[in-house]
């Protein structure tokens, strides 16, 4: 399909992460090779999304940056941190971050220091490390990229080893290889960086990307270096009315696991935006109406199955985020949270 607009935003946090960490990870380094995984099965590492014997797979996807913050600008203290989570607590026990630097050291701590009853999916934010003319012709390597994501890489071994228990997966990359992305990763630097995380933790590792992308041959060569399967699925961007939206989302994820039979398969991206421009992308692939009831119900309906089929699903996402998108105020990317940017729930959330 064609590219969702909220990844052209991926040039400014990819631009963040390449500022904040070039010192981190050393500009002249050259990506090691590393050696091939074990592949079998029996070797793969299980992801239980399980607080003490009680399952927590219905989750939810966090970005932590409000107004006037952005990745690789000003960010959020501790304390809106705590906040944060303190607002997240009654609904989810399971979040998933989308890098290992910036913010996330932080709430890493927050997180243990108040004991709080918090697991985390922690992110591995990868560029890409190539220059590409318009053509998307290869043109050189970009080396400030490259260390930005051994930096990325290094911080994501470092806190899964600090915080065992607390961090229950790590998540190499996101959205780097199905066709639309604009923020394409060659398979064999991504598998480079998989490999390099896995053979330093101990929790599973696995890749998020969407369905278009996990559903087709080329996904195998990846399939094979993961302990499971990260898939996105949204049906706002798929042309989906809400009636039909959970039917084609649970088609889409037995596709992926008939396609995968030996991995596990998760959905790491799944939401109903409560509001989208007319003008734009968004106004041509978007065809279900958005709303505050409408996404209550989408999220009502996915907690009830991801519940029943214990299917863990981290919904998209927490809070709006306004750095994201155009800077039209109804530009979908801003409005996919279940709580408003000012951190007032919505109708999904609120409590009658």
């Amino acid at each position: 399909m064609t590219p969702k607009p909220r990844f052209l935003q991926a040039a400014s946090f990819a631009a963040g992460l390449v500022i904040g960490l070039a010192i981190i990870a050393g500009c002249g380094a050259d990506r090691k090779e590393t050696p091939p995984a074990e592949q079998s099965s029996a070797a793969l590492r299980p992801f239980r999304p399980f607080s003490g014997d009680r399952w927590i797979g219905n989750a939810v996807c966090y970005g932590p940056h409000r107004d006037g913050q952005r990745p690789g600008g000003p960010g959020p203290s501790a304390d809106q941190l705590r906040e944060d989570l303190d607002l997240m607590l009654p609904h989810w026990n399971l979040l998933r971050v989308y890098g290992a630097t910036g913010a996330t050291p932080i709430l890493l701590e927050e997180i243990r220091r108040g004991e709080l009853d918090m697991k985390v999916v922690l992110g591995v934010w990868i560029a890409p490390e190539e220059h590409r003319d318009p053509e998307g012709t290869v043109t050189g390597r970009d080396t400030e990229a490259a260390a930005a994501n051994r930096g990325e890489v290094q911080a994501a071994i470092d806190l899964a080893n600090r915080y065992p228990g607390l961090v229950v997966a790590v998540c190499v990359g996101n959205e780097t290889q199905v066709s639309w992305s604009a923020h394409r990763s060659p398979l064999d630097i991504l598998i480079g960086h998989v490999r390099t995380v896995r053979a330093a933790v101990s929790v599973p590792v696995t890749v998020a990307d969407d369905f278009n992308f996990w559903n087709k041959p080329e996904s195998r060569e990846l399939a094979v270096e993961v302990d499971f399967i990260t898939m996105h699925a949204h049906p706002m961007w798929n042309g989906l009315q809400l009636d039909g939206a959970l039917p084609w989302l649970q088609e889409q994820v037995k596709a992926v696991q008939a396609f995968h039979p030996d991995r596990p398969v998760i959905l790491g991206e799944t939401g109903w935006a409560t509001s989208v421009h007319d003008e734009g992308e968004q106004a041509t692939l978007i065809k279900g109406a958005p709303g505050e009831q409408e996404q209550k119900t989408f999220f009502a309906e996915v907690r009830a199955w991801a519940e029943r089929d214990r299917l863990p699903v981290f919904f998209f996402e927490a809070f709006d985020e306004n750095w994201k998108g155009g800077d039209h105020p109804a530009e979908v990317e801003k409005h996919w949270g279940v709580f408003r940017a000012d951190r007032t729930p919505k109708a999904a959330v609120k409590r009658s």
